[in-house]
C-alpha cells in the first residue's frame, strides 16, 4: 500500500503576553516560544497596551498580569476577552481579585510560583481547546465563587469544557503562614525599602509569601545562584542572618520595628 500522507501541523497558536516586569515578559516569551505549536506575536506592559496589540496582531490567547502601572489587568479584561480567551498570569491571590477576573471573563487564573514550566506550556494549549485552568492556590475560591465542585483534572478527562486546576506540588510545599502575610506582602506603600534594588525587593515579597530558592527561581526566571546571591545581599541589607529575620525585618514585625 503507499504511504498515507501525513497530516500538516496547524498553525502555531498564537500568544500576547502582558506584565510589565521586563524580566517576566522576556522569559515567558522565552519559554513559550521553544514550542513549535506556540508563537509569542505581542507583548504588552499594561491593559490599555495589551487591548491595542491585541486588536493589531489577532492572538489566539492572551496571558494577563493583574497589577500593572496605568490600565490594570482587571480594567482592561471585559475589553480584551471580546478580542481572545485571556488568562491570568500573576502574583495576586486576593479572593476579591480572583473571582472579580472570572467575573469579568478570564478563562484561567496561574499564580506564579505554583505552577511548572510544563504545566504552563500546558494550559496555554488548553485554551485553545475551551479548557480553563485554575491553580490550586486559588481554586477554592473560584469554586465558592463559580459555584463549581472541583476534581483535579486527570479525574475530569470524561468531561473536557470543566474548570481544571492545576494540583502543583509548589502549593503543598508553602508554609502555613504564607497566606496570612501574603496581604502585608503586598502592602509595599507604608514600609521602607531598607535600600533594597527593585529585583531585590521582587526577591525578598516572595521569600515572606514562603517561596524556596527554587520556587523563587521559577517565578522570576533566573537560576537558583543568582537567587541565593539576591538573598545574601538582601540579608546584609536587613541585618539579618536567617529567613524568618530577615521577613520580621521585611514586614515590620520585630520589636521596635517600623510604624504599621
Amino acid at each position: 500500500m503507499p504511504d498515507q500522507p501525513q497530516a500538516r501541523p496547524g498553525p502555531p497558536l498564537r500568544v500576547l503576553v502582558a506584565d510589565d516586569n521586563p524580566v517576566v515578559r522576556a522569559g515567558l516569551t522565552a519559554l513559550l516560544d521553544t514550542h513549535p505549536d506556540i508563537e509569542v506575536v505581542a507583548q504588552a506592559t499594561n491593559g490599555e497596551e495589551a487591548v491595542d496589540e491585541a486588536r493589531r496582531h489577532h492572538p489566539d490567547v492572551a496571558l494577563l498580569d493583574v497589577r500593572m502601572p496605568g490600565t490594570d489587568g482587571l480594567t482592561a479584561l471585559p475589553e480584551l476577552t471580546a478580542l481572545c480567551p485571556v488568562m491570568m498570569l500573576t502574583y495576586s491571590t486576593e479572593p476579591e481579585v480572583v473571582a472579580e477576573a472570572l467575573r469579568r471573563g478570564a478563562v484561567g487564573y496561574l499564580v506564579h510560583g505554583d505552577f511548572t514550566a510544563p504545566e504552563l506550556i500546558a494550559a496555554v494549549r488548553n485554551m485553545r481547546e475551551g479548557h480553563r485552568t485554575i491553580s490550586a492556590t486559588v481554586s477554592p475560591v473560584v469554586s465558592s465563587s463559580l459555584g463549581v465542585s472541583y476534581k483535579p483534572s486527570h479525574e475530569s478527562h470524561d468531561h473536557p469544557s470543566q474548570l481544571q486546576p492545576f494540583m502543583a506540588q509548589s502549593s503543598k510545599e508553602r508554609p502555613a503562614h504564607a497566606s496570612a502575610l501574603h496581604r502585608r506582602v503586598l502592602n509595599r506603600s507604608s514600609r521602607p525599602s531598607f535600600g533594597l534594588s527593585s529585583r531585590e525587593v521582587e526577591v525578598m515579597d516572595l521569600i515572606a509569601s514562603g517561596m524556596n530558592n527554587r520556587q523563587i527561581a521559577a517565578t522570576c526566571f533566573i537560576s537558583e545562584k543568582t537567587v541565593k546571591n539576591h538573598i545574601n545581599r538582601i540579608f546584609a541589607k536587613l541585618h539579618s542572618s536567617t529567613r524568618s529575620e530577615a521577613i520580621a525585618h521585611w514586614l515590620g514585625t520585630t520589636p521596635g520595628g517600623w510604624p504599621r
